[in-house]
C-alpha cells in the first residue's frame, strides 16, 4: 500500500509561470525603517534646497538671538526667519534686523522714520522691547532684513548642529543605520528557498 504524497511548495518562479499569485508579504521592521529613513532623508535634502531657493530669490535667511532684549515678543535663544527689503518699506513698529559697522547686526522694533540723504536711504530710531529707551542713534540705511517669523527655543538646536562632534557623531549613527537597513539578509532567503523547493518523501 502506498502512501499519498504531499506536493511541494511552489517556488516564486514556478507561481509566476502557473499564473497564481504569490503571497504578499507582511511588513518588517527592517522594511519600514528603510523607509522611514528614506523619507527623512528625502524631506531634510528637500527642506535645504527650499531653503537656498529662498535665500538667493526671496532674500530670506536666518538669524539667532544671543541676548533677551526683545523679549518677551522674541526671547533669548530664538531663531528668526528675516527678509531682506528696501528701506523706503518700513514702518513703525516693524521688527528689523540693521547691520552696524564693526559691530554686530542689531534687530529691535522701529519706533521712528525719516528721510534720509539719498532718496532711498532712511533714517530709522529702533527700541528692542525689553529696553527702557531708544538706541543711542538713528540707523542711516538703505535695505534692512525684517523680521516674518521668530520660533522660540530652537537656536540652541542649530549651535549644536554646528558643532563637528555632534554632527559627526549624527553623520556617523545615520550612517550606521542606513547600512544596518538595506544590509542584504542572505541567510533567511536561503532557508525560504530551501524549503519553497524541499517535498516530502513518499514511500
Amino acid at each position: 500500500m502506498t502512501q499519498a504524497t504531499t506536493p511541494a511548495p511552489l517556488t516564486r518562479r514556478a507561481q509566476r509561470e502557473s499564473g497564481t499569485p504569490a503571497p504578499r508579504r507582511r511588513p518588517t521592521a527592517r522594511g519600514v525603517l528603510s523607509e522611514v529613513l528614506l523619507w527623512v532623508a528625502a524631506l531634510a535634502g528637500l527642506v535645504c534646497i527650499v531653503l537656498v531657493v529662498l535665500a538667493f530669490t526671496a532674500h530670506i535667511t536666518l538669524i539667532m538671538f544671543r541676548t533677551g532684549s526683545m523679549s518677551p515678543t522674541i526671547p533669548a535663544g530664538s531663531v528668526a526667519i528675516v527678509q531682506q527689503i528696501p528701506a523706503s518699506q518700513v514702518h513703525v513698529g516693524d521688527v528689523v534686523t540693521v547691520d552696524r559697522p564693526g559691530q554686530l547686526p542689531v534687530t529691535h522694533r522701529v519706533r521712528a522714520v525719516e528721510d534720509g540723504t539719498a532718496p532711498a536711504e532712511r533714517l530709522i530710531t529702533l527700541r528692542g522691547d525689553a529696553n527702557a529707551q531708544d538706541d543711542p542713534a538713528p540707523y542711516p540705511v538703505s535695505t534692512v532684513r525684517i523680521v516674518r517669523l521668530a520660533i522660540p527655543g530652537l537656536a540652541p538646536v542649530i549651535v549644536a548642529f554646528g558643532n563637528p562632534f555632534v554632527l559627526g557623531g549624527l553623520t556617523l549613527g545615520a550612517t550606521a543605520l542606513v547600512i544596518w537597513a538595506f544590509w542584504p539578509r542572505t541567510g533567511g532567503r536561503a532557508r525560504k528557498a530551501g524549503t519553497a523547493t524541499e517535498g516530502d518523501p513518499g514511500s
